[in-house]
């Protein structure tokens, strides 16, 4: 898997980032009067410089092979990774999670990559990847960046959490959500009271902020030199525990 999705493998702090932490956040995402806080949503397959609008390319190795696709009435980011690629793309995003506690999203994995196993760093790869990140509690941001990640596995278990094992990656907290016993080809519904999770994770650290500083999307198999392919479609935050959503019952396949 990616070490750390805002900053990369090696300790070099990544432009983008320090660039956004100096001008402060950007405005559009406080919805007080909504129940929902989209996270991604696209109109179109239209890409701008290979990505959705209002998205940044993060690519640490190999070929970028990155989509839209139309799926029933909605448009999904579509990935695939070669041998040698660890790639996504991310977007700022500040959401207050004491207000909007709860994080809904669609995915599904296609290809995993050959034993993948997130509690290694020589087989840390997965097929797709949502990463929640959070600001900086010092400097440099690139040792200093508390994120959650929720990952489609291979082998560890249903229900993990742990660091990463990457070097710079002590903040990066993961949750292994599905797995190799989940069916590939199929979308799943997924429901986290982010919130919670939150406390968990970071219950070691001070000073982290509630309020989100941004999400990402990400594939890599670099590790483990095998392919892997995977969707993502809608994320939102919400107020209240989304009603008619499980994350035992997957949803139709998207044809």
């Amino acid at each position: 898997m990616i070490i750390h999705p805002w900053t990369g493998r090696t300790i070099v702090t990544s432009l983008f980032f320090f660039v956004l932490l100096i001008l402060g956040p950007v405005p559009g995402a406080s919805a007080a009067e909504n129940e929902t806080i989209p996270a991604s949503h696209f109109a179109s397959a239209d890409l701008v410089r290979g990505v959705p609008p209002g998205w940044v390319l993060d690519r640490k190795a190999g070929t970028v092979n990155l989509r839209l696709e139309k799926a029933e009435e909605d448009f999904i980011v579509h990935l695939v990774s070669d041998r040698k690629s660890s790639f996504g793309i991310k977007k700022e995003i500040h959401v207050d999670l004491r207000e909007y506690p709860y994080l809904t999203w669609q995915w599904k994995a296609i290809r995993l990559p050959r034993g993948g196993d997130v509690r290694k760093a020589a087989t840390d790869d997965q097929a797709v990847q949502l990463y929640v990140a959070f600001p900086a509690t010092g400097f440099p941001a690139v040792l200093n960046t508390p994120i959650i990640g929720y990952i489609w596995d291979n082998e560890a278990p249903r229900g993990w959490t742990g660091r990463s094992d990457q070097i710079g990656g002590g903040k990066l907290r993961y949750i292994v959500v599905r797995n190799k016993t989940d069916r590939v080809g199929e979308w799943y519904a997924e429901r986290r009271n982010l919130y919670e999770d939150f406390q968990k994770l970071f219950r070691d650290l001070k000073g982290v902020d509630t309020v989100t500083y941004g999400i990402q999307f990400h594939i890599n198999s670099q590790y483990t030199k095998s392919e892997a392919e995977g969707c993502i479609g809608n994320v939102f935050f919400s107020r209240q525990d989304t009603k008619g959503m499980t994350t035992s019952v997957p949803f139709p396949v998207v044809r």
